[in-house]
């Protein structure tokens, strides 16, 4: 597995123009593989946009290594970092306290039908009610959850036909206690929640302290 990195160039309007809805990422990310385009055999890659200092980036989850130059696509010269991240996932244990972040798009089910949370109050509830499911705890101070959402918007993915339709993101940072290892490494690797070929669902952690 590799975890890669690369800043967007916010400067060049040449380059934003072309980045307007999620499907442009999606495509962005999907032209960063080009074996996988010439032999018919995509996989899943985990992406989300991350914004940091005033700075934004793509951050990409992949079983193979990004080609470098299309990673550059619609990034700053210099910027691209590419590791391989089975070494970190090997050094994980049980009740390890990690920081984490997730960009997700909570959801429930009404009679069949796929809806978003709406309130801070139900997305904040959708994660603590999966978070075992996910392999971790929440790590709770004063008997209050250590995370919050730090950002929710709603994104435009334009389908084929020219439709476009609205997903809700929600960026989630806090604190959380490894429970069951491979339950754990499942949600790294695997994702968490629904669209996630649309830039939801990856979640990076750092060991605290």
């Amino acid at each position: 597995m590799y975890l890669s990195r690369v800043e967007i160039d916010s400067t060049n309007r040449r380059k934003l123009k072309k980045l307007t809805h999620l499907g442009a990422y999606h495509d962005w990310v999907e032209n960063c593989f080009p074996e996988e385009i010439k032999n018919h055999e995509r996989q899943r890659h985990l992406w989300r946009i991350d914004d940091l200092k005033g700075k934004r980036y793509l951050l990409l989850l992949s079983s193979d290594r990004p080609d470098e130059g299309e990673l550059l696509r619609y990034g700053v010269d210099g910027t691209v970092m590419i590791k391989e991240y089975d070494k970190f996932i090997d050094k994980l244990n049980v009740g390890q306290i990690m920081m984490f972040k997730l960009t997700a798009n909570p959801t429930h089910c009404k009679d069949g039908k796929v809806y978003p949370h709406v309130t801070v109050e139900q997305q904040s509830k959708w994660l603590l009610d999966r978070a075992k499911g996910l392999g971790f705890d929440i790590i709770e101070s004063d008997g209050v959850p250590s995370f919050s959402v730090i950002n929710r918007e709603w994104q435009v993915l334009k389908r084929k036909g020219g439709r476009s339709v609205k997903i809700s993101k929600v960026t989630y940072q806090g604190y959380l206690k490894i429970k069951d290892l491979d339950l754990f490494k499942g949600s790294l690797l695997k994702g968490i929640g629904r669209e996630k070929a649309f830039g939801m669902g990856l979640m990076t952690v750092i060991p605290k302290g």
